[in-house]
């Protein structure tokens, strides 16, 4: 079996991601400042969750979830995987084309079933004009998905991970032009969107042609494997998807609240970093290599896997928890408040990035879970999982909204997340050793616990000493970077002390990637 390094692809993910993700920052700081929190930034909200939305059912989620392990599987087997990608793309290609087209036409009902508290005000016709232009990005991002799952089981992982950095390269670009040159802001930074998606498409489309596998358009066929493949894709779009539908359930609850939905946005942004760089990371590295395994009899080596990507979950999750719950606020100011961006929406924003904290370890758990089931064409038990999950976040976010109000969608998606990873690890169990961590996880788990209650202790001691540097006009940006740097050297000085990791095997794991 032609080997996947994890640790190299997990590390090779996770910068490119974080490339992203800190070009993505920069486009919402962009965003708030120039537009800032209130009706235009809301639609544009609303309007761009739309094909994102469908994204992860379509390509990232469901169709990836099947598509990925069934073509391993012919990889490592011999088999025609190339066809079976053939086919796959052409019906795809089909179906979101479908997609699109049926969201051209009800739109306005669309916006309606997502953000239902617009309608009456500016925000709904808005929304639905900037849903008009941003949707067809679906289709142009669902196909990079299937080439970028071709690219990530063949073990080269480069290319797929570096195509959402156009994304965030052509919005930044567009929204500085915008403000440059004159006119409506937000009518550049919708109009690129499309673009970018075409730009991605094409990048990855190369790098598939110079692996060696030559995909074409062509007439879908529902052949048995195609079949086979969607059956076991439909309940996995839920599966996969559950996060956004629980977006969209809170962005529905807080449409009720004038700023709420670009409030949580902003917040989604901050948690957002560490889940794309490690749990998506994760997902996409483990999915290939445990299918693979488990084709080739290796049980020992899918637990070690399994096992180190635990490691590595943990190893970031948990640390970027404890900052979150205890600087929300230095964290939000510094990055977002300045233009139309005031104090009372870092404040609120703030509020958010903590409640958002407490859930961002489920989130990233669900990306180290849900593999074990995918890689053994299991969706059903997650499909199972999800639907129990999205009942706690709706029950929660409408049930909660009139006693806490808008941030009632963070408790609710939190929570959620938690029920999720509960019933995945009950669900793993009857799976065998393959789906159980390994002694020397057990073993450095409570010591990656007690090194970031170690840098909690360090950040609050360091807030109190100088806190009041973040009030100084010029220097609120040195603190963060101060207080980021001090946060992560005692972090990985406890523990290399405490052995939940060796120093070592970071530097190892950058020279392979």
């Amino acid at each position: 079996m032609k080997q996947i390094r994890l640790f190299s692809g997990l590390f090779t993910v996770g910068f490119w991601t974080l490339a992203s993700r800190i070009l993505g920052f920069a486009r919402e700081i962009l965003l708030t400042a120039l537009i800032g929190p209130g009706p235009v930034m809301d639609a544009f909200v609303a309007a761009f969750r739309l094909p994102n939305m469908f994204r992860r059912f379509f390509a990232e989620g469901a169709f990836n979830a099947a598509f990925v392990p069934m073509f391993s599987k012919r990889l490592e087997g011999g088999e025609d995987a190339q066809g079976f990608a053939q086919d796959a793309f052409n019906l795809l290609a089909a179906a979101v084309l479908a997609l699109v087209g049926l969201a051209m036409v009800f739109m306005p009902g669309l916006v309606w079933l997502t953000a239902e508290g617009f309608y009456g005000d500016e925000r709904f016709d808005l929304a639905v004009g900037y849903g008009y232009v941003v949707f067809p990005y679906i289709l142009f991002m669902s196909l990079a998905a299937l080439f970028s799952g071709v690219l990530n089981a063949t073990g080269r992982f480069a290319a797929a991970a570096a195509a959402p950095v156009l994304l965030n390269i052509f919005a930044c670009t567009a929204l500085i032009a915008g403000a440059t040159m004159g006119g409506e802001v937000i009518r550049w930074l919708i109009a690129v969107i499309p673009i970018a998606g075409v730009a991605q498409l094409a990048l990855v489309w190369v790098a598939t042609e110079r692996a060696g596998v030559r995909i074409r358009p062509g007439r879908p066929r529902l052949s048995p494997e195609m079949r086979k493949m969607v059956r076991i894709a439909v309940p996995a779009a839920l599966a996969m998807g559950v996060t956004q539908v629980n977006l969209v359930v809170g962005q529905l609850v807080a449409s009720k609240t004038e700023k709420a939905v670009s409030w949580l946005f902003a917040a989604d942004r901050l948690y957002q970093l560490p889940l794309g760089v490690v749990g998506i990371a994760v997902g996409i590295v483990l999915l290939p290599d445990l299918s693979r395994r488990l084709r080739a009899g290796d049980g020992d080596g899918a637990r070690n896997a399994f096992s180190r990507a635990g490691e590595f979950t943990l190893l970031l999750s948990i640390p970027a928890t404890v900052a979150f719950v205890l600087i929300p606020v230095p964290l939000v100011s510094v990055l977002f408040e300045r233009g139309q961006f005031t104090p009372e929406d870092t404040a609120a924003t703030a509020l958010a990035v903590a409640v958002y904290g407490i859930g961002l370890p489920a989130f990233m758990l669900q990306k180290l879970l849900q593999p074990l089931f995918f890689a053994r064409e299991d969706t059903r038990s997650p499909f199972r999982y999800a639907v129990v999950a999205m009942i706690i976040n709706a029950v929660l976010a409408f049930g909660l909204y009139p006693i806490v109000g808008w941030i009632a969608p963070a408790i609710a998606a939190s929570a959620a997340g938690w029920g999720m990873v509960a019933l995945l690890a009950l669900g793993a169990r009857r799976m065998g050793e393959e789906a159980r961590f390994d002694e020397r996880f057990k073993r450095r788990a409570p010591r990656i616990l007690a090194a970031s209650m170690g840098m909690g202790v360090v950040l609050i001691a360091s807030m109190r000493l100088f806190g009041w540097t973040f009030e100084v006009p010029g220097w609120r940006y040195l603190a963060l970077l101060g207080l980021i740097v001090v946060a992560a050297l005692s972090y990985f000085l406890l523990g290399h002390l405490l052995g939940a990791f060796r120093l070592s095997e970071f530097r190892s794991a950058l020279r392979r990637s």
